[in-house]
């Protein structure tokens, strides 16, 4: 599937590990189940890890240091675990790799999954970028903190506009 990353779609290059199957190489991406053998590779090859909306993250503090991905799964589009498994990955663990976004994630979440640390969607087969585009330019006031480097306006608005 195509990623959308920094507004432009971009090719993926990583493979997901079967279950069952054995570890493909290169760059992969392995279940938390898996992550143990993915880290036992003796290869230069990138991991990461794909994480479900019921998953820890804090069970990933020791590995984050030799992950590059951490792939976050939207069950149903109004599941928000993973915008909290982002922010505490960006916040709480201090992690710098790349921050995924895959499943049921809807244009309109766009900005919200930024704003989360997520840096880059797994679209949809056929998606159109340009609304996805349209959904991150849509919001021009923030009301809560974020991880991006930008002041939350929403603090005393409503002071200013009365």
């Amino acid at each position: 599937m195509p990623l959308l990353e920094n507004g432009q779609i971009i090719q993926d290059t990583w493979q997901i590990a079967v279950e069952g199957d054995s570890l493909p190489t290169g760059n992969v991406l392995v279940p938390l189940a898996r992550l143990s053998e993915g880290l036992g590779r003796n290869t230069d090859a990138r991991l990461g890890v794909v994480l479900t909306s019921a998953d820890e993250v804090e069970t990933l503090r020791d590995a984050l240091p030799r992950l590059d991905v951490v792939s976050l799964t939207f069950p149903i589009f109004r599941d928000g675990r993973p915008f909290t498994q982002a922010r505490a990955l960006r916040e709480h663990l201090h992690f710098k790799g790349e921050i995924r976004a895959g499943g049921h994630v809807l244009p309109d979440q766009y900005e919200f999954l930024l704003r989360c640390g997520v840096t880059a969607i797994d679209l949809p087969e056929g998606s159109d970028p340009a609304v996805w585009q349209r959904a991150h330019e849509a919001f021009t006031v923030a009301y809560q903190p974020s991880i991006l480097n930008e002041q939350a306006e929403g603090f005393a608005l409503r002071r200013r506009l009365t």
